[in-house]
């Protein structure tokens, strides 16, 4: 799916997606010879998992360094 896809599937706007992306919270699943990101469906759960764990009082950059420890993985599991 495209950023704007993503974004409207993950209830956030596509500037919120674009920073989540540019501060390390997320990556793309693919990127296309001429550079769209793509993402797939455990994308979109991370970035709802992201906005629940912010919405709850977590810092963005507490959610960042839980999926770096490998705390959580994509589908919000705790490893």
């Amino acid at each position: 799916m495209q950023i704007g896809i993503t974004a409207k599937q993950a209830g956030i706007s596509r500037q919120t997606l674009q920073y989540y992306l540019m501060i390390g919270l997320l990556e793309p699943t693919e990127v296309t010879a001429t550079g769209r990101r793509l993402f797939d469906h455990a994308a979109v759960e991370r970035i709802r998992l992201i906005r629940k764990l912010n919405q709850s009082g977590y810092p963005l950059r507490a959610i960042r360094e839980l999926f770096l420890e490998g705390k959580f993985d994509s589908k919000g599991v705790d490893s």
